[in-house]
């Protein structure tokens, strides 16, 4: 496994836990714990992008659940699946935060996917790809020509 998408879904199991715990536990020894069981040897640069997508997710949680519950409004929040709305909020952190030109906006998608199909099932790589397609396409019509 690559090592940003190992970082990738090192970070969506952290924010899982996190979100499970009623966002009660402590997120660093959340990210200390997870990051020693399943990315051990995992090199300095890849544990700073793990706490740079949690801080994030974290940091803009609250606009980025607006935005997922307006690209599906037929879902609220909470009843997104655990799972897949910690990728969507992972998905949306890098696709509206994160830094364009280490990962393009299709990459942020297609890792997102990705993390579903591995961590909930095919028909939620579907359904995350759906919402983030609908994020993409409004951000690409807002682009000044």
């Amino acid at each position: 496994m690559a090592s940003r998408h190992l970082a990738r879904s090192i970070a969506m199991q952290t924010l899982y836990e996190w979100d499970f715990s009623k966002m009660e536990e402590d997120v660093e020894k959340l990210i200390e714990k997870n990051t020693a069981e399943f990315g051990p040897g995992l090199e300095d640069v890849n544990k700073d992008f793990i706490r740079t997508l949690i801080n994030g997710v974290i940091l803009y949680r609250g606009s980025i659940d607006k935005i997922i519950e307006k690209a599906a409004p037929e879902w609220p929040i909470d009843q997104i699946t655990m799972v897949d709305r910690n990728v969507l909020r992972l998905g949306l952190f890098e696709l509206l935060y994160g830094n364009k030109e280490e990962v393009p906006p299709k990459v942020a998608i297609n890792e997102a996917i990705e993390l579903a199909k591995n961590f909930s099932g095919e028909s939620s790589g579907k359904f995350v790809n759906g919402v983030l397609g609908t994020v993409f396409r409004e951000l690409e019509e807002q682009k000044p020509t």
